[in-house]
């Protein structure tokens, strides 16, 4: 008899920003909107079941849609009463994802915009598939 095998890879195709800084998400997202000239909307939150067995957990969740470019925005919370979005980065407070093709130029606007901020003490970009916790990411 042959077997036949099945290998799942996650969707890694997204640019990765991890964002500190001791804000509500709502007030964070305010501050991004008017310094990108952006428009970051709450939408429905982000579930991640960390265990099998356990309800999911949920985190504040933002987004954006460039419709002419066809880029997303998202603002992720990583903290939460109950655990952490991803655990290895426990001091972070928020990740900025964005899918789709952004080139460097424009990455390093986002990046300056954020490191502007006086309330963000580091925004950086992160290589997601370093990431034990990468699979919570996608969105």
């Amino acid at each position: 008899m042959n077997r036949t095998y099945l290998k799942l890879t996650l969707d890694l195709d997204f640019t990765l920003i991890a964002i500190t800084a001791p804000l509500r998400d709502y007030v964070l997202c305010h501050k991004i909107n008017n310094q990108l000239g952006i428009e970051l909307e709450r939408v429905e939150e982000h579930e991640v079941y960390l265990n099998a067995d356990d309800a999911p957990l949920s985190f504040a969740k933002y987004s954006y849609y460039v419709e002419d470019r066809e880029l997303e925005f998202h603002i992720l919370g990583n903290r939460n009463p109950e655990g952490f979005l991803v655990p290895e980065m426990a001091r972070v407070d928020f990740f900025m994802i964005i899918r789709d093709f952004i080139d460097e130029e424009d990455l390093d606007f986002v990046l300056a915009g954020l490191n502007k901020l006086p309330d963000i003490q580091v925004a950086a970009r992160i290589d997601p598939r370093k990431l034990k916790s990468r699979e919570n990411l996608v969105i």
